[in-house]
């Protein structure tokens, strides 16, 4: 019998991911990813949750990575499911929302981000990933304001 393999997640069994929607002055800032799933596409920070790390900090530890800025206090937002079947990935996320930072954000991963930039409700680009979508969807329009 060979090496027991584990798999990847959310490719190989529903992954646990995580994401932060981060608002200043009425709007959301999004990055647009380079890598599956949804390359091409404008999302929140976030990504992978980590064996015994708790998902509120796997937020905040991806979105300093990715934006380079100090975060905060976060809330519970949503939880949302992502089936992309163009990239064949399943992942079910918890969002939080914050804007209790500091710094200004800036491409900290060139490799997996290509562009960033704070977004009103009427400005939003596209296409939007799931991810953001579910995030924009529990935002009020205090939120935006």
């Amino acid at each position: 019998m060979g090496p027991l393999r584990m798999g990847k997640p959310g490719i190989d069994f529903p992954g646990l991911g995580t994401g932060l929607a981060i608002l200043r002055d009425g709007k959301l800032l999004l990055y647009k990813r380079l890598k599956a799933p949804e390359a091409g596409f404008w999302s929140i920070v976030g990504g992978k949750v980590d064996h015994m790390e708790r998902a509120a900090d796997a937020a905040i530890r991806e979105a300093e990575e990715e934006s380079g800025l100090s975060i905060g206090r976060i809330d519970y937002l949503c939880t949302t499911e992502a089936i992309v079947e163009a990239d064949r990935q399943h992942w079910i996320s918890l969002i939080y929302i914050t804007s209790n930072f500091s710094g200004e954000p800036r491409l900290m991963e060139p490799d997996k981000l290509s562009d960033f930039g704070w977004f009103g409700r009427n400005e939003l680009p596209q296409p939007l990933s799931a991810f953001a979508q579910a995030a924009i969807a529990h935002l009020s329009e205090d939120d935006f304001r």
